[in-house]
């Protein structure tokens, strides 16, 4: 094991990772949106959370690639991981988000967005007041409230944590039912406004109650298991998608905390989504794409100079062992990092977040080199990550000067 880190000169030379922002697929890192179309034809700002973790700018930004909208992106500070922007409540005095600005007009409440783009830019198949698509919503609101009632309130009793499991269970049989009276996998006969209503609340649930109870909502039920793959058939939703290990460390601050069971699926799912191994979680099935390693590469790469300057370890030995993992990982050779810098690796494994960041695979490959060079030196653990606020991910720290 005599591997020489690359420096960071080569490891440039092994990534030729590019996107186009403007006019290619969905992605996190875009300012402006055209889909081919001039920049004057944009009508709408998008302001959405730094790290996209709030899920009522996820669903205006997915309805946005959808009808392929252009649009421009601004992003704000959301409560938990830093302090709102001066410039943005003088805009929005509530802080809210999100919250479009239409032909110069602000507009609030994620509900009241849509309605407000469909009556300028036309529905999206059925529209939010369809007769079809209301009794949805109000299923969508009913699964929303059996799940913060089984997530978001601390173990009393067994029978409590009983009684809220089967009241989720019960409400999903509902959605259950919902999806199988469609001929295809969506909601109704074709992709349209009630998927993108319900997307960002299942998604959700699909890794906090892996993560906090045990119970793996895309794999227990077959009719969200085929909704979930034909959500991930389409770029738009790949390019919004999160996977567990962000979603079950962003949400505690959101939701006011996330309660464990502490029952043994629960531990052995808790351990793989924070340790690994995280191929083969249930937050995605789509095959990896071939250029997953130079897309954490390049993004790595990037961002390097911030991402060594906020970890808590000595600049000059993360520095090392960050190029340690990352020729692990481009080249498959194990490269013994400096000794001590275990902790530190594991902060920055903790802290990769999807999609703000990179794509889901590309996360997975990064952690996991970040995770067998760390086990190269040690096995110490970082501080927990926090769960009351995210200060930790203060977006301040990666501002562009």
């Amino acid at each position: 094991m005599n591997t020489t880190p690359l420096s960071w000169q080569e490891l440039e030379t092994l990534t030729d990772y590019k996107i186009d922002a403007v006019n290619g697929l969905t992605n996190a890192k875009a300012r402006l949106r055209l889909f081919g179309q001039p920049e004057s034809a944009v009508r709408v700002t998008l302001y959405r959370d730094n790290h996209a973790w709030c899920p009522y700018c996820q669903k205006i930004w997915l309805w946005l690639e959808e009808k392929q909208i252009p649009y421009r992106i601004e992003k704000v500070t959301m409560f938990c991981y830093g302090e709102k922007e001066s410039w943005y409540k003088r805009k929005v005095p509530s802080g809210m988000l999100p919250a479009i600005e239409l032909d110069g007009r602000i507009i609030t409440e994620s509900d009241d967005i849509l309605l407000a783009l469909e009556k300028v830019f036309g529905s999206l198949n059925q529209g939010m007041e369809d007769p079809s698509v209301l009794p949805l919503r109000q299923l969508e609101r009913l699964l929303f409230r059996a799940w913060c009632a089984w997530l978001c309130y601390p173990m009393i009793s067994s029978n409590q944590e009983r009684r809220n499991r089967e009241q989720f269970i019960r409400v999903v049989a509902r959605v259950e039912e919902a999806l199988a009276s469609t001929p295809g996998s969506y909601f109704l006969n074709t992709f349209g406004t009630v998927d993108v209503i319900f997307t960002p609340y299942v998604e959700r649930m699909n890794a906090s109650l892996y993560y906090y109870k045990g119970y793996s909502l895309r794999e227990e039920n077959p009719r969200l298991g085929a909704w979930f793959a034909a959500m991930e058939s389409r770029p738009t939703y790949c390019g919004t998608q999160s996977d567990f290990h962000t979603h079950v460390h962003d949400l505690p601050p959101q939701m006011g905390g996330c309660w464990e069971n502490g029952e043994p699926q629960m531990l052995l799912n808790k351990k793989r989504v924070d340790n690994g191994s995280w191929f083969g979680l249930p937050d995605v099935t789509y095959p990896e794409p071939e250029n997953s390693r130079r897309e954490a590469l390049q993004r790595t790469i990037e961002h390097h100079v911030n991402i060594i300057r906020v970890n808590p370890a000595d600049d000059e030995l993360f520095d090392q062992a960050l190029r340690c993992a990352l020729t692990q990982m481009m080249t498959g050779e194990d490269c013994l990092p400096p000794q001590g810098s275990d902790i530190a690796l594991r902060y920055l494994r903790d802290r990769i977040n999807v999609p703000r960041d990179m794509s889901i695979y590309a996360a997975k490959r990064l952690r996991e080199s970040l995770e067998k060079t760390a086990a190269l030196v040690g096995d110490g653990q970082p501080d927990p990550i926090p769960t009351k606020h995210r200060r930790d991910q203060d977006p301040s720290n990666f501002a562009r000067k």
